[in-house]
């Protein structure tokens, strides 16, 4: 007999979705986490990181009032009240992901770090225990690139930055993706001089019509951006040396060069648990092919070959497959078609489905509609047209969508569903949508699709021929 009927490694998004729903199933459930209930997304990822932004917004807001006729002064800021703000964020969520809660549903929780010492057995600190199921959901950590001399230097990644006690006076990002980018805006916002070094282009994952826009902004809010630059040496200062000679001084270094899954430790191989550098290996049901007793999801899951995707919303889709799947034997596969992702600036930057050049790559005959800001009466109301909605159409159907606007994940949601259930665009066009929003960009863009035709020439005959009937 197995000591439990699921053991659960990470008490992260995932993990803690998968543990919550087998213990109210009735399922004996163990749940090991050897760091903070919660994991990287309440203690150091989107919690903490928003919390920090909606502050830097709200400067930013006051700085930018004038264009209203209101006249503000240059807002004061108060470090270590801002650093309450955070902080008091992460804590008034904490009580959902905790220790007491979980125990209270029935789980065994175990605060240690967990190892395989057999295919159905874990090591956790001195206790062996067994389970019929395991789920791995250990997640992940920031990837250190190996620079010569970063080591020697005091850095900080995500998992620190939001402990600096005193304001930085000049911080340095080492990365221009989400976190680089929401980090940068975050401070400058709050009256620290930024500069991101990005070893290619900023955003490189996201549609370049929508990066160029966020580039401006970003830069008019004061963030010194350095791209395709290649980083040489890292020496104490902090300084970036680059290949082309400059030497860049800052104050604070933060590396925000992307994600490593966090395997070490585990002992893989005693559980018989395939996996590389990208992760544990997966089927795309996120079943370990090689013991077929083990689940992985979130950041450390790589289901078949086709990459981690490190964001907390896939944490917890993954969690409901493996639900389906390892509690109650039911198919369940992995589709990313519709996966949105965020960054979470201002204006946010969202984006699911293909963006135009990854339809390309895959030989799609490709319309693209667009619609900017600066059309759409809401904007205009609230003085703020920076952005774009952009549409990747092929026969008739949304392959993805991309939104440049204050928001723009809240609006990302209605092109996730069409692009999941392979909505029609003409329904998309004719869908009934409040006046004003931004939201009427994303219907404006669609209707661009049958402009052409509405209005050519043949139509125009048809129309002015139906008008000789009674």
């Amino acid at each position: 007999m197995a000591d439990f009927d699921l053991a659960v490694i990470g008490a992260g998004a995932a993990g803690l979705s998968v543990a919550s729903v087998a213990a109210r199933l009735g399922l004996s459930v163990a749940l090991i986490e050897r760091g903070r209930m919660g994991g990287d997304c309440l203690n150091y990822g989107c919690i903490p990181s928003k919390a920090l932004l909606a502050a830097a917004h709200t400067a930013q807001s006051a700085r930018r009032a004038g264009r209203y006729g209101v006249r503000l002064p240059e807002p004061e800021i108060d470090w270590p009240a801002v650093r309450a703000h955070v902080h008091g964020a992460i804590a008034a969520i904490a009580p959902t992901d905790s220790e007491g809660r979980y125990r209270g549903l029935g789980v065994t929780v175990l605060r240690d770090t967990a190892r395989f010492a057999a295919p159905d057995a874990l090591m956790v600190g001195g206790r062996r225990l067994t389970a019929r199921r395991i789920v791995i959901a250990a997640g992940s950590r920031a990837a250190v690139p190996n620079i010569p001399g970063l080591a020697d230097v005091p850095f900080v990644t995500n998992e620190t930055l939001f402990d600096i006690a005193e304001k930085p006076a000049h911080l340095l990002i080492l990365g221009g993706g989400p976190i680089g980018l929401e980090m940068a805006q975050a401070h400058a916002g709050l009256g620290c001089r930024v500069t991101v070094v990005e070893a290619a282009g900023i955003a490189a994952k996201e549609d370049s019509d929508l990066v160029a826009p966020l580039r401006s902004i970003l830069a008019d809010q004061g963030v010194s951006i350095i791209e395709h630059a290649e980083i040489v040496a890292v020496e104490v200062g902090p300084a970036l040396v680059l290949r082309d000679g400059r030497r860049i001084v800052g104050s604070h270094l933060l590396v925000a060069a992307g994600r490593r899954p966090s395997l070490v430790d585990l002992a893989l191989d005693a559980g018989g648990v395939r996996a590389t550098d990208r992760g544990i290996a997966t089927d795309r049901g996120l079943r370990s092919p090689t013991n077929r007793r083990v689940y992985a999801v979130g950041d450390i899951a790589d289901p078949e070959g086709v990459g981690p995707r490190a964001f907390t919303h896939v944490g917890s889709y993954h969690a409901g497959i493996v639900i389906r799947r390892a509690l109650f034997r039911l198919p369940a596969r992995i589709d990313y078609a519709a996966l949105p992702r965020v960054t979470y600036t201002d204006p946010e930057l969202a984006q699911v489905g293909l963006t135009e050049a990854e339809a390309q790559r895959q030989g799609h005959e490709v319309s693209v509609l667009r619609w900017p800001l600066a059309e759409n009466d809401r904007a205009i109301a609230e003085a703020d047209t920076a952005g774009l909605v952009k549409l990747v159409v092929a026969r008739g159907r949304v392959l993805g969508a991309g939104i440049l606007a204050p928001h723009a994940g809240e609006m990302i949601g209605t092109w996730t569903l069409a692009i999941g259930r392979r909505v029609k665009l003409a329904a998309l066009a004719g869908m009934i949508v409040p006046y004003p929003t931004r939201g009427e960009a994303a219907k404006r863009a669609a209707g661009e699709f049958y402009t052409p035709s509405l209005f050519a020439e043949r139509t125009r005959r048809l129309v002015r021929a139906l008008m000789w009937l009674p």
